[in-house]
């Protein structure tokens, strides 16, 4: 690349490599933002509307999705691993943002030309966590980024002032 910052489809422009973007708004979109006033929930609001409450639900989105655009599932072949990989991929987003992203604000999953684009909102503005870890010490848990960024063609951040954006883009193929 000669140097160059590579800038994706989208105006990303990669972070830790070709399939990772960090996207940050125009200094515009920060004062539009900050002047907007938040959504306002009442307390024991239930969940927000067309947001899976949880992993399970976000993989059986997908699963339909995948079934009705993509191929018959339960083929056996090499359907079968891009099908696990995809839906590896969407479990970790989700659950990163229930569990580190100050919950789940939004979900949206489609086919494209280039694969499964997933695209999964939190509350949080800090970016995910990618820990060292020692293959000899028995750690549960921390390899869930680390799995979205080996599994997924792309991978983009959108920070916002009241949380950020993971997009995600999986190949079918």
């Amino acid at each position: 690349m000669n140097g160059e910052r590579e800038v994706l489809r989208d105006g990303a422009i990669p972070a830790d490599g070709p399939e990772e973007a960090a996207v940050r708004p125009a200094p515009e979109q920060l004062e539009e933002a900050a002047v907007r006033p938040a959504p306002e929930q009442p307390e024991g609001a239930g969940p927000v509307p067309g947001v899976p409450r949880n992993a399970a639900a976000a993989r059986d989105m997908v699963t339909r999705l995948l079934e009705t655009e993509f191929c018959v599932l339960g083929e056996e072949g090499p359907v079968d691993v891009v099908v696990a990989d995809a839906l590896l991929v969407t479990s970790e987003l989700v659950t990163n943002a229930v569990r580190h992203g100050g919950g789940l604000t939004g979900f949206n999953a489609e086919i494209t030309d280039d694969g499964l684009l997933l695209t999964v909102a939190d509350a949080s503005t800090h970016a995910p966590v990618t820990e060292e870890r020692d293959p000899a010490a028995a750690s549960v848990g921390g390899y869930g980024w680390l799995l979205v960024r080996r599994l997924a063609r792309r991978v983009s951040i959108t920070y916002l002032p009241d949380g950020k954006h993971i997009v995600a883009l999986v190949a079918l193929t």
